[in-house]
């Protein structure tokens, strides 16, 4: 089973361990139109590796493989992120069934779920929690 994670457990875990890395699975449009975690603080980048695939929206079958020839190990200490937690949580289960132990879903994504006026970004989630991030 795949644990949820605090945005701001996450990002003291990011600065603080060696082998903690984030990877963002959302699409190309997302990270250009809505923005970034910014890691730099953290001595750190975001990997950027979609799980599903405009425009049919299909999961990636290379996802593991990309994966692996982004250098990440079973060792790491691997974080998900995508808009609300959904794919994020896919893509950490496919990587836990690959054989990667210390995978993690961020509670409530980049942009949380929509609030009274189905904006997002405000109710919870990495933006909501007034972590860094960035225009890409």
């Amino acid at each position: 089973m795949v644990e949820n994670i605090a945005p701001r457990k996450v990002w003291d875990v990011l600065q603080t361990d060696p082998k903690a890395r984030l990877v963002d699975v959302r699409t190309e449009a997302e990270w250009n139109h809505v923005g970034l975690p910014d890691l730099k603080a953290a001595g750190k980048e975001p990997a950027l590796i979609s799980w599903q695939l405009p425009p049919q929206m299909a999961v990636n079958a290379d996802f593991v493989a990309q994966m692996r020839q982004a250098g990440f190990t079973p060792e790491h200490h691997i974080f998900f992120l995508c808009r609300s937690g959904v794919r994020s949580l896919a893509a950490a289960q496919a990587m836990q069934a690959a054989g990667f132990g210390h995978v993690y879903n961020i509670a409530d994504g980049f942009e949380g779920p929509p609030d009274g006026q189905g904006q997002r970004g405000q109710v919870a989630g990495w933006q909501a929690d007034g972590l860094p991030w960035r225009q890409r």
